[in-house]
């Protein structure tokens, strides 16, 4: 600010408040005893105003502090959960609020720092990074494959009893996403069983009570376990991914921004949440010849 507008400044403030604040001449300028009393009024302000501006100048550079996340309850027990422990013992002093909704989150509203989203891109104005892609994998436990015969078809499993997912935003059902050549089709299924919690419908999957298509997130460790078998293979989506968004990098607290660069270095291109096809196909036929 020049001298010039600081002058202009004081001169409004006096008008304002009705006294004279300096004594003025030509060369030189001193407080009056109003302006004096304002000074010692407003000092201890002043300097508190000034250490919390700089504290907050600090969190640019500062590695502690709280972090707020929002995700989906499968990817905040399998994936953040594990990532929260490798970057705690790198950042100690960093702390963090996990909000674990299977819902839409307002990064604004919600105060949320940086979110987690399982599905397709996020469609509100936010910055977001895909960091790795997620199946949709029919499966099934041996024990209702025991029971029923195997589907080698899509239609097929119109004669299956099948498990779905209702979604919390509308309340409608999941259809099911097949990729067919070079097309996505969805097609809804009649459910024997539907649910408004995606761990539930797993558990009831892995109960045997019939076939569901769980996101490879969800269902990798069981398919590894032999828990589940994969089912219709050829037809496996994986256009879906696993998405980080926050509002904008700029002026972001630096313990948020190294956290998004932990992430993306942890997690891109991570073969951990999903099963490769070759795989995939492997586990279906053991199951066919029991071996």
């Amino acid at each position: 600010m020049t001298p010039q507008a600081v002058s202009k400044t004081v001169r409004q403030l006096e008008q304002h408040l009705g006294v004279r604040l300096f004594h003025r001449t030509t060369r030189r300028s001193s407080l009056t005893e109003e302006g004096s009393r304002l000074l010692e009024s407003v000092r201890e302000s002043m300097d508190g105003l000034r250490t919390a501006m700089d504290r907050v100048k600090d969190a640019a550079h500062e590695n502690e502090g709280l972090i707020r996340i929002s995700a989906g309850g499968a990817v905040g027990r399998r994936v953040l959960i594990p990532l929260l422990a490798a970057f705690s013992k790198i950042y100690p002093g960093v702390t963090f609020d996990l909000v674990l909704e299977d819902r839409a989150t307002d990064v604004v509203a919600d105060r949320i720092d940086l979110g987690f989203k399982a599905g397709n891109a996020p469609t509100a104005q936010v910055v977001s990074r895909r960091l790795f892609a997620v199946q949709l994998l029919v499966c099934a436990a041996p024990a209702y494959l025991k029971d029923h015969p195997t589907p080698t078809r899509i239609d097929d499993l119109s004669g299956h009893r099948c498990i779905g997912y209702r979604q919390p935003g509308t309340g409608h059902p999941m259809p099911w996403e097949f990729q067919v050549h070079s097309e996505t089709i969805s097609k809804a299924m009649p459910y024997a069983v539907c649910c408004s919690d995606p761990e539930a419908e797993m558990q009831a999957v892995l109960a045997g009570m019939g076939i569901g298509q769980i996101d490879s997130i969800n269902a990798t460790p069981f398919l590894v376990s032999g828990e589940l078998v994969p089912l219709l293979v050829r037809y496996t989506s994986a256009r879906m991914g696993l998405y980080l968004y926050y509002a904008q990098r700029a002026d972001m607290p630096g313990r948020v921004r190294r956290f998004i660069d932990f992430t993306v270095e942890r997690l891109q291109s991570s073969q951990t949440f999903s099963v490769p096809v070759p795989e995939l196909h492997a586990m279906a036929k053991r199951q066919r010849t029991g071996n």
